[in-house]
């Protein structure tokens, strides 16, 4: 597992998980913190690597993923499977020791982000569920928090779906012509390349908007500073068509959003 695929959602979820502190009276813990940090760990373990194991063939299959470490042969396929196992098992114990509603809910989640490995399958919007899978975990912080869910942290994660929507579309065209050929689905697949952007561009702008509705309730100069900087960096995408920049700018997009968010709140 690398840094840069947990980069994404963990800021938000911090986010997710100070807005409660700020907004329920909850007083700081931090067993509670090391419970969400865990939690987050093991569930995106769960997620790609389950990921890595469903898509073994087509991994295999495309000269862009054939050295990842199931194709390659570093790790087996039961390996994978086993640590995909543990790894849940061990999110659903550990939210069970946080509170009723993290618990009864970790078994949707874990269906949620795993469910997520074999939409490309039957859909072109498999980018859309990426989204969701991601978005779940400012919503699950609060509910760490709180034991209950409340809007600002659904907005949050409308920003994360609708975001990461957007750019996976967008990283998703290096692999338009593949995924053709072996009968996946994706955007890029099924339009043109300039349909494809132009359906990237409107996820983005509903991003922008749920940026700005979340405004509406933490906003401050803080908050709107890193706004700005968070859509910038958005549009950038959309200008430097380079899949390998993806991960650093989205990477950096999410922290600096989730950083100045979480400043407004404090200060």
């Amino acid at each position: 597992m690398k840094f840069a695929h947990t980069v994404f959602a963990l800021p938000f979820a911090l986010l997710g998980y100070v807005y409660a502190l700020m907004y329920t009276g909850v007083e700081f813990d931090w067993l509670l913190l090391a419970k969400m940090l865990i939690c987050m760990v093991l569930a995106r373990n769960a997620a790609m690597g389950f990921n890595r194991w469903a898509d073994r063939r087509f991994d295999a299959e495309n000269p862009r993923t054939a050295g990842r470490e199931i194709p390659s042969g570093v790790i087996s396929p039961r390996a994978a499977l086993v640590f995909v196992v543990i790894n849940a098992a061990g999110f659903v114990a550990l939210t069970a020791t946080i509170n009723t509603l993290a618990f009864a809910l970790s078994p949707v989640a874990l269906a949620v982000i795993t469910g997520y490995s074999f939409t490309k399958r039957f859909t072109a919007w498999s980018h859309i569920v990426l989204g969701v899978a991601l978005a779940i975990a400012p919503v699950g912080a609060y509910i760490v928090v709180a034991g209950s869910i409340a809007a600002v942290p659904l907005l949050f994660a409308a920003i994360v779906a609708t975001w990461v929507a957007g750019f996976d579309i967008l990283y998703s065209m290096q692999d338009a012509a593949y995924d053709r050929q072996h009968g996946l689905h994706s955007v890029p697949a099924r339009y043109t390349p300039h349909t494809a952007t132009l359906i990237s561009i409107l996820f983005h702008v509903a991003t922008a908007i749920f940026v700005a509705l979340a405004g509406i309730f933490i906003g401050s100069t803080l908050y709107w500073t890193g706004a700005g900087l968070f859509m910038a960096m958005l549009m950038m995408q959309h200008f430097v068509h380079r899949p390998a920049l993806f991960t650093f700018l989205n990477g950096t997009s999410s922290i600096v959003y989730a950083g100045f968010a979480i400043g407004g709140l404090i200060f």
